[in-house]
């Protein structure tokens, strides 16, 4: 992998507004949940964007954090004994947090790109996904959930609902909004486009 220097110009501009989308609070309120998810033997991070990086870097963490959601059992992430220390097989291990996210039910849209918490390049994105988790586990409410529910918001459910076939017959005979109105204005006594008002004095 190669080294990447200090950023210049535009690229800097950007990297810098993604840094300002980090947010500290939103940290300490993770790094919580992740301890009382996972157990203290996770320890807890230096404070800041850096030291959040570090400790999620090798991807151990993470899937400790994914499996405590899971039923004993059938945990989907295999969790090494000891941190991987090669680059590549800490990468490896992040992308199977994220796999294991996503079919928990995090969307596409909410996940980070691996590189974006391994090379600390856009570790609001990595917020944004364990809030994700936090919130979809509140939300399903199965006993795997440890910690305050208030942490994160619950997502909107679904409320189907069922109409029998005369409510159904009823509403094909309502004329709705959309489809104008018969009464008030009408086109009465106007002349087709193009031709002239006719004005007899």
């Amino acid at each position: 992998m190669a080294n990447k220097g200090p950023s210049y110009g535009m690229s800097r501009e950007v990297q810098s507004k993604i840094e300002k989308k980090y947010d500290e609070e939103l940290e300490e309120r993770l790094v919580e949940w992740i301890v009382m998810q996972c157990g203290s033997d996770v320890g807890r991070p230096d404070r800041g964007r850096l030291g959040f990086q570090v400790w999620l870097k090798n991807g151990v963490i993470l899937s400790k954090l994914v499996n405590s959601l899971y039923p004993e059992g059938s945990k989907p992430v295999k969790v090494p004994e000891n941190p991987p220390s090669m680059v590549f097989k800490q990468m490896e291990q992040v992308a199977q947090f994220l796999k294991a996210a996503e079919g928990y039910g995090v969307t596409k849209t909410d996940m980070f790109q691996t590189v974006d918490l391994f090379e600390g390049k856009d570790l609001a994105a990595v917020q944004r996904t364990l809030m994700a988790l936090g919130s979809l586990a509140v939300t399903k409410n199965d006993g795997h959930y440890r910690g305050d529910p208030n942490w994160f918001m619950k997502k909107a459910q679904e409320h189907k609902r069922e109409f029998t076939e005369s409510q159904l017959q009823e509403g094909k005979h309502v004329i709705g909004l959309q489809m104008g109105s018969n009464r008030g204005a009408s086109q009465a006594g106007m002349t087709g486009y193009g031709r002239p008002r006719q004005i007899i004095s």
